[in-house]
């Protein structure tokens, strides 16, 4: 335990999601021993990011003005919508440079034991999105694991009537991965997921 300032600059830096007690301390002691101006840029980025990010209001992604950039840009697909969890997920599918529709970012996932359940996910916004007919394919990009499956599941039978062509993002083995590291689920994933070798 350190005194004052010291250990609740610990205690805060502990509380960010991936940051554990020894992390905390060696960011808190980085920031004790950096510049004051380093200081006062890094507190300037954080009270900016406070005060001029939100949320979209058509797809929930985060942006600086009222839509996102992918909202505004007249290329994107309006005739398709790739579900994701989190504001993190659209970052990494845009980084594939495969996808050109648009968003929509739920929130997180169904997950009973965080006490998370359908009426905390922006499903309701989804549903509204989806009411004017004019997507065509909704694509769900949940996690991979339990509460993702759930969620994909969920999703899947609230817009079932609507006439849409759902999809899941395939999984299975990553590119460079051995089989025999593969754990069962992973493995039989690939197996359902196969396609045909073009020759």
């Amino acid at each position: 335990m350190y005194e004052g300032v010291v250990q609740d600059l610990i205690d805060e830096l502990g509380r960010l999601p991936g940051v554990g007690p020894k992390s905390a301390q060696r960011i808190a002691f980085h920031i004790l021993q950096a510049e004051p101006t380093d200081v006062r840029r890094l507190a300037h980025a954080l009270t900016e990011v406070k005060a001029k990010v939100r949320f979209c209001v058509v797809c929930h992604n985060v942006a600086q003005d009222e839509q996102c950039r992918v909202c505004l840009d007249p290329r994107r697909d309006r005739t398709v919508i790739c579900v994701v969890e989190e504001p993190k997920d659209v970052v990494a599918i845009e980084r594939t440079r495969e996808f050109r529709g648009r968003y929509h970012v739920l929130g997180g996932a169904i997950s009973p034991i965080e006490g998370v359940g359908p009426d905390d996910l922006r499903i309701r916004e989804l549903l509204a999105r989806l009411a004017d007919g004019g997507v065509t394919e909704l694509i769900i990009a949940t996690d991979p694991n339990l509460e993702g499956e759930a969620t994909a599941t969920y999703l899947a039978r609230m817009v079932s009537s609507l006439g849409l062509k759902v999809t899941r993002l395939a999984s299975g083995l990553p590119v460079g991965g051995d089989l025999e590291y593969a754990d069962e689920v992973t493995l039989g994933r690939a197996f359902e997921g196969r396609r045909l070798l073009d020759v």
